[in-house]
């Protein structure tokens, strides 16, 4: 009766295990079959890691700049210029004429008193002649005799006889001035083209003009710039 019972049990167990060892072999087959499926360690990336951006090379292209469009000038017409050219003539010997400059030393030539002021705006009476007229120089009383002297350096231009105002000598001077002394002795200490300095006697009072031979001794003294009669009391003062 036992004996029965123990082969009921012992098929049991023997279905039993039968069961588990299909279950554990289908497991293990499971099992490896997942493990097939699955990559290599050695061909496993991780899924999020960033890949490293690709670079691609960019080749830039020559940049040439904007010149602009230079259009070439038209020639410009030639312009006339006009030089006014002053041609001055030249004095004897080839020498150019000298500018005008006032005489570095002048002095009086003799002392005494203004008998008659110069006048050429005015007229003035004469008392040789009885009439009206202008004085272009000044008349300085003095003797006889009295020595003349040169009013500055310079050439002596002239010596002569004047008929109305007697013996006269002209001096030119540096400047364009000239002087004149009229009313000398007849004859003079100078000649033409003699230098002579300041202050230097080129003669002496007397009683040669006979237009003012009325009048008592005196030295009728005269001045001119560039040949334009001036004050000769101005060009004593200058």
């Amino acid at each position: 009766m036992n004996e029965p019972k123990r082969r009921a049990a012992r098929h049991s167990l023997t279905g039993t295990g039968l069961y588990i060892a299909l279950f554990l072999g289908l497991t293990a087959l499971a099992v490896a079959g997942y493990w097939m499926l699955l990559p290599s360690s050695a061909d496993k990336t991780p899924t999020n890691a960033t890949k490293p951006p690709v670079t691609t090379p960019i080749t830039a292209e020559p940049v040439t700049p904007d010149v602009p469009e230079v259009k070439p000038e038209e020639p410009a017409e030639p312009v006339q210029s006009v030089v006014e050219v002053t041609v001055s003539e030249k004095e004897p010997g080839g020498t150019e004429p000298v500018t005008p400059v006032a005489p570095r030393l002048i002095v009086s030539p003799l002392s005494g008193e203004t008998v008659a002021a110069f006048s050429m705006d005015e007229l003035a009476y004469s008392e040789t002649l009885a009439d009206w007229r202008t004085h272009d120089g000044i008349d300085i009383k003095a003797d006889a005799g009295t020595q003349v002297l040169a009013a500055s350096s310079g050439t002596v231009l002239s010596v002569a006889d004047d008929d109305l105002m007697g013996t006269t000598v002209v001096i030119a001077h540096d400047g364009g001035y000239e002087t004149t002394y009229s009313n000398l002795q007849s004859v003079p200490t100078v000649a033409p083209e003699q230098y002579v300095s300041a202050g230097q006697v080129i003669g002496a009072v007397g009683a040669t003009s006979l237009a003012e031979a009325s009048m008592s001794p005196h030295l009728h003294f005269s001045v001119t710039k560039d040949g334009e009669i001036i004050d000769p009391q101005e060009f004593l003062k200058s």
